[in-house]
């Protein structure tokens, strides 16, 4: 594609892009699908940023048609973005967010021509073009749409009960005894390494699944892996998991049976429990190096940080699996507010929240600072209705006064934010000296202590509460 002369061009092999890394121009690549609407969306920028920064490469890589090219950059989702300059690379970006990508190529463009580009490309740094500004409305328009939507019920059907028909499912290109690309090569190692029975589906032989799949998954690349009718993800969160033990936490929590490498036969009646497994995996996880004062501390503070908190893999607007996905939507059936914390995001969160919560897999749902569980016990407590009890009980004030303060604010419709002074001793003692007031619950407006529930009744009382608090 040309826009004014500047040419975005298209790879066609991971020698043409090796030969133009060799270059001294500092070099963006961006891996694209054809089929996904954020890629087309996010060309318009590319384009535009060819031709504002013509000191800079710009090329575009089909993830799916070039899999050696996609397995090196450790391509697992579209759009996706590679900056490199003397021939490495230097920074990455996921996802449709244009304000981030006009910034990146400014940076890797400023640091490697100092000086040397254009007022106007600087100024779209700083504040992006209307086409720019534009699009973040658009895809997100696009986004809240369900792709499955598009989907018609025979093939919807048909897919379902092709994630459904193993406890662990592989969407591939090729078979496991000979797989077309090195991503599903290396899914199935890892399969075959944790020990556990699969069942496949080569894409490459209907085009039917393959394009339906990304829609009834929402995720844009192959392989895909599915455990008990949950999609995992793609080679890179596989291989990540497989080797910080997740994977084989999350096939023990599921209950997926393990095959005997020397006998490659499942022994159902030697298998434990998943609740006992899970107990055992729990204890070996905690008999492990203890965490240290800092981090045990970090942790109490996240998980206390909201009445309702989910560790989980990616966002809540883009969750990175399917278990991670499940929970987000059921809190939100359930129209509970919460925070959510990345956990792939932070690698000493990841693996210290496991030995700080006893529990060995990922998302958690915390209520209260307390953890109810993963995946399969938030599914369970939402069914039964025990989801919304416990958090309408975790949520009440622990005392009368409390109680009573709580009460005052809502009754004059006042939006507030609290803490929970029984989550953090180190709080609850030090609040005491800097306010200056001896009990709680304490009340504060704009930084300034109003009193407790005596005041806050008495001011209720007589009117002026919400007056006071609206100074």
């Amino acid at each position: 594609m040309g826009s004014g002369g500047v040419v975005v061009k298209d790879i066609g092999s991971k020698a043409d892009l090796d030969d133009a890394l060799r270059g001294a121009a500092p070099v963006v690549v961006h891996f694209w699908a054809s089929w996904c609407a954020a890629s087309k969306q996010m060309d318009q920028v590319f384009a535009r940023l060819a031709a504002d920064f013509p000191h800079a490469l710009f090329f575009r890589v089909e993830a799916e048609e070039q899999p050696e090219i996609s397995e090196a950059y450790a391509v697992s989702a579209v759009p996706y973005f590679v900056f490199c300059k003397d021939g490495r690379t230097i920074d990455t970006l996921e996802g449709a967010d244009p304000s981030s990508l006009a910034n990146k190529v400014a940076k890797v463009v400023s640091d490697s021509f100092a000086g040397s580009a254009s007022p106007a490309s600087l100024e779209m740094a700083d504040a992006p073009s209307e086409t720019i500004k534009k699009l973040p409305e658009e895809n997100g328009s696009s986004q809240n749409e369900s792709p499955s939507s598009d989907l018609s019920d025979a093939l919807r059907m048909r897919l379902q009960q092709l994630v459904n028909s193993h406890p662990v499912f592989l969407f591939m290109k090729g078979n496991p005894e000979q797989p077309k690309c090195g991503f599903s090569r290396t899914v199935v190692n890892i399969l075959k390494d944790e020990g556990v029975e699969f069942g496949s589906f080569n894409i490459l032989m209907d085009d039917e699944v393959r394009e339906g799949m990304k829609k009834f998954s929402n995720w844009p690349t192959f392989p895909q892996l599915f455990c008990k009718g949950e999609l995992v993800g793609g080679c890179d969160i596989a291989v990540a998991m497989h080797e910080n033990s997740e994977l084989k936490d999350l096939f023990i929590e599921h209950g997926v049976p393990v095959i005997s490498k020397e006998t490659k036969v499942v022994d159902s009646t030697q298998s434990l429990s998943s609740d006992a497994t899970v107990q055992e995996r729990s204890k070996e996880l905690s008999g492990s190096a203890g965490l240290d004062a800092a981090l045990s501390s970090r942790l109490h503070v996240l998980v206390n940080s909201s009445p309702v908190m989910v560790f989980m893999k990616g966002k809540p607007d883009e969750p990175k699996c399917g278990f991670s996905r499940k929970v987000i939507e059921i809190l939100q059936q359930e129209k509970v507010a919460f925070d959510s914390f990345d956990i792939l995001s932070d690698d000493e969160v990841r693996q210290g929240l496991k030995i700080f919560s006893n529990f060995p897999s990922y998302p958690q749902l915390y209520i209260g600072g307390e953890l109810i569980g993963g995946s399969d016990i938030v599914l369970e407590m939402h069914k039964s209705g025990e989801l919304k009890k416990t958090i309408a009980e975790k949520d009440a004030p622990r005392c009368g006064f409390s109680s009573k303060v709580v009460d005052a604010l809502k009754k004059e419709g006042i939006d507030f934010g609290s803490f929970d002074i029984l989550s953090n001793e180190e709080v609850r003692q030090g609040l005491k000296t800097y306010s200056n007031w001896p009990t709680y619950p304490q009340l504060y407006c704009k930084g300034e202590l109003i009193g407790g529930c005596d005041i806050v009744l008495e001011l209720q009382n007589s009117g002026e509460l919400k007056s006071t608090l609206s100074e």
